[in-house]
């Protein structure tokens, strides 16, 4: 009798390449075997010829518990699951509870291990009066990194961190090799812009954009990347909208500096003419989604090897909060954990690029930034069996299409997709059917660099 649990044929998409007709083996929750050809024996057995069968995806940015009694992570990672994401990193910026020590971390921890569906990592970060004292015991509690934020966005709840004191914490970060992270927008050009915009009488959705400018994207990661420069630490531009932030990554990256950059899927489906324009405050994110020329740029850097990752940024804000008149007044966020994986392949597919461009953005990158690679984001021997199965039909997406969703609202209602997310394997076990979620709250577990 074969020791194997299960086996799923399909074509596999890894970060090399498509292997036609392959399967993956699975044994007590790891990846066993990779391969074409006959399949072993299982005691289970998936016939998924004719669908992709990708790398459970890692979400590389969300936002559970942004507001009070909304998603958390019993939402959240629901519609991971229905997305073909295994992990979530979780941003540290909770409503009310800023995750800038190691008492908060790991509750923060304790508590999502009650709700999570699937595997999840936490960022943490400062307290701007703290400065880095608190750094070496997050990593301790099992930070896969720090976030920090050049713009403020709330002095308790997002606040700013000034440039000396970024300074003092990517030396620190340096010490243990982890990520520093960076919300990239510069605070007194946005101030100053967003005031202009109120006082002209500016409310509709060019108000955003309008006091966001490129150049205000661009001071940020300048500034975020030379301070990384100076410190030795890996810095991280966390969501980029515009093309020429992803020419100053690679222009320091040739310069020998471990600089890395995130696209958000958003800036990779939408457009401020198309959409922004149509949805308003369900489209308003920082920095803002931009023009059409920008998001075609940004395949192309895609394409040549110049995103490390793409992630959702997914928050659930109230539908109220995102439904203002007032362009400026909305929340900024929107979700998109259950459509990251299907909105990447179907506009790779309609592009004719790689489609293991996915599995390069959505899992190998990711896990590598966050010192997940041992155990997260490949089909490869010894990894955990986090596999999504992705069938290749023609369907409009509605995010009430099976109630995975906290909300009803969502940026990419009616975006007619290539690919439906058919199963989801989390360390082998099936945690979405294609209909239902099957995992329970507490099925997921705490990753860290160090486990």
């Amino acid at each position: 009798m074969s020791d194997l649990d299960l086996v799923v044929l399909g074509d596999i998409v890894l970060p090399s390449g498509v292997v036609t007709d392959g399967h993956v083996a699975v044994r007590e929750g790891r990846i066993a075997r990779v391969g074409c050809g006959p399949a072993p024996s299982a005691h289970d057995r998936i016939d998924a010829r004719g669908c992709l069968v990708m790398p459970g995806a890692i979400d590389g940015q969300t936002h559970s518990r942004s507001q009070k009694g909304q998603e958390d992570f019993i939402w959240s990672t629901r519609s991971a699951a229905a997305g073909g994401v295994t992990t979530i990193v979780d941003m540290p910026y909770d409503a009310g509870n800023l995750i800038c020590n190691a008492e908060r971390l790991r509750t923060k921890a304790r508590e999502a291990g009650r709700q999570a569906r699937v595997d999840y990592a936490l960022y943490g970060t400062i307290h701007p009066q703290e400065g880095p004292a608190r750094i070496a015991e997050m990593v301790e509690a099992g930070a896969c990194g720090f976030k920090f934020s050049t713009f403020g966005t709330d002095p308790d709840r997002f606040p700013r961190i000034p440039p000396h004191v970024m300074h003092a914490c990517f030396a620190e970060i340096a010490k243990h090799g982890l990520v520093a992270g960076v919300h990239n927008e510069d605070d007194e050009v946005v101030k100053a812009l967003v005031r202009q915009m109120r006082e002209q009488g500016v409310t509709d959705y060019t108000a955003h954009t309008r006091s966001r400018p490129v150049y205000s994207e661009t001071l940020a990661i300048n500034q975020i990347y030379e301070l990384a420069a100076s410190t030795g630490c890996r810095g991280h531009v966390v969501h980029c909208s515009t093309a020429r932030g992803y020419e100053l990554c690679e222009a320091y990256r040739r310069q020998g500096y471990r600089t890395t950059i995130e696209a958000c899927i958003h800036y990779l489906v939408l457009s401020e003419e198309d959409d922004v324009a149509r949805l308003g405050g369900k489209a308003k994110v920082n920095p803002p989604i931009r023009g059409r020329n920008e998001r075609e740029a940004i395949w192309r850097h895609l394409a040549a090897g110049q995103v490390d990752l793409v992630s959702t940024d997914h928050v659930s804000w109230a539908e109220d909060r995102k439904t203002l008149p007032n362009m400026l007044d909305n929340a900024s966020g929107a979700t998109g954990l259950d459509a990251l994986q299907v909105l990447m392949l179907t506009g790779l597919k309609r592009r004719g690029l790689p489609l293991q461009l996915a599995a390069r953005v959505l899992a190998q990158g990711p896990a590598r930034l966050f010192g997940l690679g041992q155990r997260k984001g490949a089909l490869t021997e010894g990894c955990d069996a986090d596999i999504a199965i992705l069938k290749p039909t023609r369907w409009t997406y509605d995010p009430a299409r099976h109630g995975n969703n906290f909300v009803s609202w969502s940026p990419y209602v009616g975006q007619l997709l290539e690919y439906q997310v058919a199963a989801t394997y989390l360390r082998g076990t099936l945690v979405f059917d294609g209909i239902n979620v099957r995992a329970e709250p507490g099925f997921g577990k705490f990753v860290t660099p160090l486990s």
